[in-house]
């Protein structure tokens, strides 16, 4: 039923959509369409959710800016807003990406979990059906959490924010850890794979078979590795921020796994900003250490080094994916951006480092030569 229901109302986005209209860059983000009145069908559904009463009607507003899922905006009759979202089994990008739709259950589980451990962190879960693959969260207000991917293109580059973000990942992780009760409820190897392995190190591996051995092993390690609660998508376009810190959006990869995934995939993000405006390299840089620092100070569950060591090792396979993989980054569109992240990744993964500085260090080198000889510094 809210399936059809989706499909009638021509849905695209994800939960992110609606926050990414900042006080500092409206203008370049475009507001959601006009809301309309919910088809007879999701008004029923929304009844059976007890969100609404027999005969009142709810106003929808479609909201756009990802590529996993559907997402309404629902303006309730008592003057309440949610986010209504469902999960795709198709992806909405240019390679065959497919995902099971049941993995928007553990994204509401994971939302459960996070906000018990970090009050704040995370919109409410409000209502789930489980059986149609969708659940309805707290609607969060743009103006007061700004999108974090939107802040750091627009300037807003405070490492104490980016300290958050490592810091309250670190306390998930470590109120996870070892806890066979987490590793149960998030026994998600068949969603973790072809919506991460898959399309980011596998799918790396076929490009550049120079390294695929080094790229494949990297898959097989981490899968490997179970020992705490992963959210899988710690991206600035997942991460508001609102007035008490970061708030994390879009768990739809949550396992069971190794939160060495998570640090690596965060400061993957910080990396590739840099090629966005290399004229701000070192403040982007300022927060990845201050992410990573934070991070990990907060590492309790095992040594420091080692969760540093292999988070070194995987973040130059997932930097060679976001060009290589089925997912690139759309930001990064020159050949030169293109030239410095293979050079940097597969130095890296051919000869691996222990140390996340180690990779700052040649990341930042890297792209000050390759901008300057390029006559590039926006």
């Amino acid at each position: 039923m809210v399936d059809c229901v989706l499909r009638r109302a021509e849905l695209s986005g994800a939960l992110r959509g609606p926050s990414k209209h900042t006080p500092r860059s409206a203008k370049h983000m475009p507001r959601p369409r006009a809301g309309v009145a919910a088809p007879t069908e999701l008004q029923a559904a929304l009844e059976h959710l007890q969100l609404l009463a027999p005969g009142q009607s709810a106003q929808v507003t479609p909201l756009s800016g990802g590529v996993s899922s559907d997402i309404l905006r629902l303006d309730l009759p008592d003057g309440r807003r949610m986010c209504l979202k469902r999960a795709l089994p198709k992806l909405k990008v240019q390679a065959d990406w497919r995902a099971p739709i049941e993995r928007n259950r553990w994204e509401a589980q994971w939302l459960r979990v996070a906000g018990s451990i970090v009050p704040g962190a995370v919109p409410a879960v409000l209502a789930e059906d489980a059986g149609a693959g969708m659940f309805v969260m707290e609607y969060l207000e743009p103006d007061l959490h700004p999108v974090w991917k939107s802040q750091l293109r627009d300037g807003v580059i405070e490492p104490q924010f980016a300290a958050l973000v490592g810091e309250r990942v670190a306390q998930i992780h470590a109120h996870t850890a070892r806890h066979e009760q987490f590793a149960r409820q998030f026994a998600t190897d068949h969603i973790f794979f072809p919506i991460r392995l898959e399309p980011y190190l596998i799918a790396t591996a076929h490009v550049h078979r120079d390294c695929a051995a080094q790229l494949e092993a990297l898959a097989q390690v981490t899968a490997s590795t179970k020992v705490a609660l992963v959210h899988g998508d710690v991206s600035p376009k997942n991460i508001l921020c609102g007035p008490q810190g970061p708030v994390f959006l879009d768990a739809e990869c949550a396992w069971f796994g190794d939160p060495a995934f998570d640090l690596a995939f965060s400061l993957n993000h910080l990396l590739l900003k840099c090629l966005w405006r290399p004229s701000w390299v070192d403040r982007y840089l300022d927060c990845f250490d201050a992410l990573a620092h934070a991070y990990l100070r907060g590492v309790t569950w095992e040594p420091a080094a080692l969760m540093e060591a292999r988070a070194a090792r995987l973040l130059p396979g997932l930097l060679l994916a976001r060009v290589d993989g089925k997912s690139p980054v759309e930001y990064v569109d020159a050949e030169w951006q293109r030239a410095a992240v293979r050079s940097v990744a597969k130095h890296h993964l051919m000869a691996p480092v222990e140390r996340l500085h180690d990779i700052r260090r040649a990341w930042r080198d890297e792209v000050t030569a390759r901008s300057m000889s390029t006559g590039v510094n926006a």
